[in-house]
């Protein structure tokens, strides 16, 4: 990493609002270059906090975009951090509406030349999409990092018609823990207690909503682009990292936008910048790839960004199974088109006899985080353990096989209970039996004819079932076996069918594997040039400091197997946090857990919990501020179960405190 501190200019930032038609007020931090001549904007407008949690983040590229000629804006959206306004849910259209009136705003001011980006990672990539789609005339490029199209689908709440229990849960019992953040007095003055309590008033779990929707119906439509790819205008470079849950969106938008103004680019990253240096790398210089596309786009000037490949993308070598990888060797390559003309479709046939698939349980319980974010255990260990629990179809690897895109299964199933679910893994089996999970998908059987309706299995019926798994890029090496892992359950990531336990049977004979082969020795670019990136580069750090601790950190992931109960335990640690003081006087103090419970033959004992913990100190200010939560998810053969409780502190006095009981009906899930 290349710590940059001389840019061509010379910079200044300040902090302001910005206002909405209704009179809120939305908190906004600057970053501009020292110039008489209006510059670009470029907008980053999120929900976490700027002037803590993505404080660290937001120094690293804000002042660099700044030293290249551009105003360089991060906002706190509606009733999130030092904003005005009560929050809302997630994509909201009051959310993108002020989203709209910020682009306008920042056009209209004296130091804008009138044209504006958006950029962003998750949700702040989201937004850029969605806002892109609502087409205000300023908006002329943004770049979308680990987004999605597709909220539904490709999201942290189902996959493949599945409610998703490691992620639905996690992320919903995260944003509870935001909302319920105050104000920090030290910018949003005297008012802060009085909007912190009307902030906290309207908080409802976002999980009530999200599990009372189980079908795409129109509340999930809502946002996701993929519903009209022809409303986005502005140019959109849209990046991703095999390792994040949301790559999938890259390839559906580079082959559904205009190729005059879309690139695509996935790395081998987890679901962070990939200038960050964080595992998996290799890290490139991701501002330099950016800075291209703003002055091409923002500033008329001919980078040669767009005489790049559609699509670059990282081909991994094969890799031994591990939960973290420093760097993944590999090499880049070139796509001129997607569906690309480099990339066929190879079929691989099932062979023997029919069998039941009947996984316990806990299959799944190495299924690595569903969002890694680059820590020491994220990723899968070997799945020889995953497999016994499998039904599993091997392939020999005659010559090196490079695939990339989304693998394709095609099941004969026969099921004798109408609910249930069927899972595949593609794995990279080495000569000595390790196993190195490659990628994966689900089917919720009920969402076999669509995800916009549930269709009830017919007890004893045998259909044929095809379903995509995650795009991947890949290279199995001769004397490997490609190995097709079929599974009934995959807990906590899926949360189980009421009688999934029963499984199904699966008939070898109509079902095969199909693979994106891609051809070898083409890694290069359209032009016949290798592909290469600029050395990652950054601003100066803010200088945030952790405190040294004695205390010994408790496991990221650390699962309990009680034998004589058949009952298995997952606690997961996300890191997030820690402790941290920041320059400006602020201790801040964040610590979270998940637990994911379930008995290895009892679908209906599945249950999740999440416990967090914050507390934001000013001493010189005499405020201390602390916020707990805790969310719960239990089932019964007809309804989820779901608890959640808030207890906000002003020093040793509770000032709020709020618990919500809510059972939904399992429609779907």
């Amino acid at each position: 990493m290349h710590i940059r501190t001389s840019f061509p200019y010379e910079t200044t930032h300040h902090d302001l609002r910005i206002p909405l038609p209704d009179g809120t007020l939305l908190y906004a931090r600057v970053w501009r270059p020292l110039t008489d001549e209006p510059v670009p904007a470029l907008l980053e407008y999120l929900p976490y906090r700027l002037t803590d949690w993505t404080a660290p983040r937001d120094h690293q590229r804000h002042p660099w975009y700044a030293g290249h000629g551009y105003a360089s804006v991060r906002v706190d959206i509606r009733g999130h951090g030092n904003s005005e306004g009560t929050p809302t849910d997630e994509y909201s259209a009051t959310e993108l509406a002020d989203g709209v009136e910020v682009v306008n705003w920042l056009a209209a001011q004296p130091w804008c030349s009138g044209r504006v980006g958006m950029f962003g990672i998750s949700w702040g990539g989201f937004n850029s999409l969605q806002i892109a789609a609502l087409a205000p005339e300023p908006l002329k490029a943004i770049v979308t990092v680990c987004s999605t199209d597709d909220r539904y689908d490709n999201d942290v709440h189902y996959m493949g018609g599945s409610v998703l229990a490691v992620d639905m849960h996690a992320w919903a019992s995260t944003m509870l823990a935001f909302v319920a953040r105050p104000p920090d007095p030290q910018y949003a003055g005297d008012a802060w207690r009085e909007m912190w309590l009307k902030r906290l008033e309207a908080v409802e779990p976002f999980l009530h909503t999200w599990l009372g929707h189980q079908t795409r119906d129109e509340y999930w439509r809502h946002g996701s682009v993929c519903e009209d790819y022809g409303a986005i205008d502005a140019a959109v470079l849209a990046v991703g990292g095999w390792h994040d849950p949301y790559r999938d969106t890259v390839l559906r938008l580079v082959e559904h936008l205009p190729a005059d103004r879309v690139r695509g680019l996935i790395g081998p990253w987890s679901h962070q910048y990939p200038d960050r240096g964080l595992p998996p790398g290799p890290a490139i210089g991701f501002l330099q790839e950016t800075l291209r596309w703003w002055d091409h786009w923002l500033k008329d000037e001919d980078t040669g960004v767009m005489a790049e490949p559609l699509l670059r993308s990282y081909v991994s070598d094969s890799h031994r199974p591990a939960t973290v990888y420093p760097t993944l060797p590999g090499r880049w390559v070139g796509e001129p088109a997607w569906p690309s003309p480099h990339v066929r479709a190879v079929t691989y046939a099932f062979q023997g006899a029919a069998v039941l698939v009947r996984s316990p349980m806990h299959t799944g319980i190495d299924a690595g985080r569903f969002f890694p974010f680059g820590n020491d255990a994220d990723l899968p260990p070997d799945q020889r353990e995953e497999d016994a629990r499998s039904a599993c179809f091997e392939f020999e690897v005659g010559e090196e096989t490079w695939v990339l895109g989304r693998p394709k299964v095609r099941l004969r199933l026969t099921s004798e209970v109408p609910r249930g679910q069927v899972v595949a893994r593609l794995c990279d089996v080495a000569p000595d039996g390790s196993s190195t999970l490659v990628t994966r998908g689900v089917l919720n059987l009920s969402a076999r004819h669509g995800r916009d309706r549930a269709v009830p299995w017919e007890p004893g019926a045998t259909e044929d079932v095809t379903f995509e798994l995650n795009g991947i890029g890949h290279a199995f090496p001769p004397g490997h076996r490609i190995r097709l892992a079929v599974s009934s359950a995959y807990w906590p990531w899926i949360w189980p069918q009421p009688v999934s336990a029963a499984g199904f049977g699966l008939e070898p004979s109509g079902s095969s594997l199909e693979l994106p082969v891609r051809a070898r020795a083409l890694d290069e670019s359209a032009d016949g040039t290798a592909i290469t990136f600029e050395e990652p580069e950054q601003a100066e750090p803010l200088g945030v400091n952790s405190p040294i601790t004695l205390d010994e950190p408790r496991p990221e992931r650390l699962v309990v197997r009680d034998v004589a109960k058949g009952e298995w335990r997952l606690e997961v640690d996300p890191r997030y946090g820690g402790t941290r003081v920041y320059p400006d006087g602020l201790e801040f103090t964040e610590e979270a857990l998940e637990t994911y419970t379930i008995n290895e033959w009892d679908p209906l004992s599945a249950r999740t919990r999440s416990d967090w913990s914050i507390r934001l100190h000013r001493p010189e200010l005499g405020w201390d501020a602390t916020v707990r939560t805790r969310s719960e998810i239990s089932c019964d053969r007809h309804d989820f179960i779901a608890s959640n409780e808030v207890i906000c502190m002003e020093g040793e006095e509770v000032l709020f405190h709020r618990t919500w009981e809510k059972r939904t009906p399992r429609t779907a899930g």
